[in-house]
């Protein structure tokens, strides 16, 4: 099975040396059956010990990989290497295998899920798996080898089916495509409530400068200039702009926290993340006092106080 594809196996376990406390605390892991070029070809890298080998066959002793979410579990105190492991009881019961090797950490079915304790059997030893999924890893296109390994399996079997092709860059977009879709409409209603918000400023700043229009025509009489004049409704402006985002920051805190499961390699109380959307709203609002501001410098005193 494929890490991010949607499929698992769990499998109930006996640890040597591991007690469970209670039922709920049975040992169990992710069972993988892999042939030796496994870790090479997914860049799963070897911590400790050695990896599954192509002596590791029928005639061989019972080895097993695991990763490091499964040593630590189970081996919180120690090495994990030289220790015995089994498969529960199905039809028949597994002989012990000795780990030989610990690998890597991968997320087997999400990205925001931790990595869960994955043991990696040699094919050669359990074959317990209808099928088999074949990972090729090329520095080209992998589009451009599907021929050639269609061909390739030909050769060895012309009856084997072969389906579901792709590369490990669609299988992790595929596994996002929900939780795209999702970000993606709340992108959109962020933007559009961003485009209302400048509207409203806008119309509320041009609003004001309208009706103060005799004002600003005679304070600029009295000796105000554009410059201070800018400042006086710009300033008006921000001002409250300024509140509406302290209330709104408070309310995001509190929102972001229900969208945790929909975020992943950022936390809900991101600094930067909520320092940049600040950052932007206060310019949008600046811009959209802005623009009334500077119509207001361009009043003539004289029309100004003319007017009703």
């Amino acid at each position: 099975m494929i890490p991010l594809d949607g499929n698992g196996t769990d499998r109930l376990i006996e640890v040597e040396g591991y007690i469970p406390r209670d039922q709920a605390d049975m040992p169990d892991a992710q069972n993988r059956q892999v042939t030796p070029g496994w870790f090479a070809a997914m860049g799963i890298p070897l911590v400790q010990g050695r990896l599954i080998e192509r002596s590791d066959d029928e005639k061989a002793q019972r080895v097993v990989v695991v990763n490091q979410a499964f040593a630590k579990r189970y081996f919180p105190n120690g090495d994990a290497i030289g220790k015995r492991i089994r498969l529960g009881k199905l039809t028949a019961e597994f002989p012990w295998a000795t780990i030989v090797g610990t690998v890597g950490d991968v997320r087997n079915f999400t990205l925001d899920e931790p990595p869960e304790p994955t043991m990696y059997w040699p094919v050669a030893q359990i074959r317990s798996t209808p099928s088999l999924a074949i990972v090729v890893r090329t520095q080209n296109d992998p589009e451009a080898l599907a021929g050639a390994v269609r061909d390739g399996i030909a050769e060895i079997d012309q009856a084997q089916p072969i389906y579901d092709m792709q590369s490990l860059d669609q299988l992790v977009a595929k596994s996002l495509d929900q939780r795209r879709f999702t970000l993606t409409l709340m992108l959109l209603f962020g933007v559009i409530a961003l485009v209302l918000s400048a509207i409203g400023i806008y119309g509320v700043m041009a609003f004001a400068v309208t009706q103060r229009t005799q004002e600003i025509g005679i304070r600029m009489a009295l000796g105000a200039s554009a410059i201070d004049v800018l400042k006086m409704v710009v300033g008006s402006g921000m001002f409250l702009a300024v509140i509406g985002v302290a209330v709104g920051l408070i309310g995001a805190f509190a929102v972001t926290r229900l969208m945790a499961s929909l975020l992943f390699g950022v936390s809900p109380t991101d600094l930067m993340t909520f320092g940049l959307v600040t950052a932007g709203l206060l310019s949008v609002a600046l811009l959209a006092c802005y623009i009334p501001a500077r119509r207001a410098t361009k009043v003539d005193p004289l029309v100004a106080l003319r007017y009703e």
